[in-house]
């Protein structure tokens, strides 16, 4: 069991590997924004699993408030783990790009205020979790908290149709 799970992390670090040498060097320099462009290869694939994290997260906590199983717990807690480490990189990698390519590093636009408060959200889901010693109602505050924490990633996919802010729109119309 042991030498598959090497192998698979192996395999695993040689798809990284074969994914950035075809992000940064392989795929072409794009017309307009240059090589800052190759930043969205990180960025964009770490928001869509940010966001389906999150939803796994809605999920478990769905599943642990009817079944009150601890394993729904278990599931909502890793996923809130991955989301917020992918949200973080989202905040991260989004000023990098701005910079050269707005002028700023940050912008309060409805899509990027609405993402800062996702990963809020999330990092509260999680230090909840630390200050709730019982078990069972640190699963229950927890679900009920990621349950109305997921509300927030329809706002941050649609705040760009909601809220047609400048920089916005600048976005949604690549």
């Amino acid at each position: 069991m042991e030498s598959k799970v090497w192998g698979l992390a192996g395999l695993a670090a040689a798809g990284i590997v074969a994914t950035l040498y075809g992000a940064f060097l392989w795929a072409p320099t794009e017309a307009t924004m240059g090589d800052i462009q190759r930043i969205f290869y990180i960025h964009v694939p770490s928001a869509w699993t940010a966001m389906a994290a999150f939803l796994v997260v809605f999920i478990g906590s769905v599943g642990f408030l009817i079944t009150k199983n601890l394993k729904w717990d278990r599931l909502a807690l890793a996923c809130a783990e991955i989301g917020t480490i992918f949200c973080t990189a989202v905040l991260i990698t989004g000023p990098i790009w701005a910079k050269p390519v707005w002028g700023i590093w940050w912008t309060w636009d409805a899509r990027l205020t609405s993402t800062l408060v996702l990963w809020l959200m999330y990092v509260s889901y999680l230090l909840l979790r630390d200050f709730l010693e019982e078990p069972a109602r640190r699963a229950t505050l927890s679900a009920v908290f990621g349950i109305f924490a997921f509300v927030d990633v329809p706002i941050v996919y649609f705040s760009i149709r909601l809220w047609r802010t400048g920089r916005s729109r600048a976005c949604s119309n690549r």
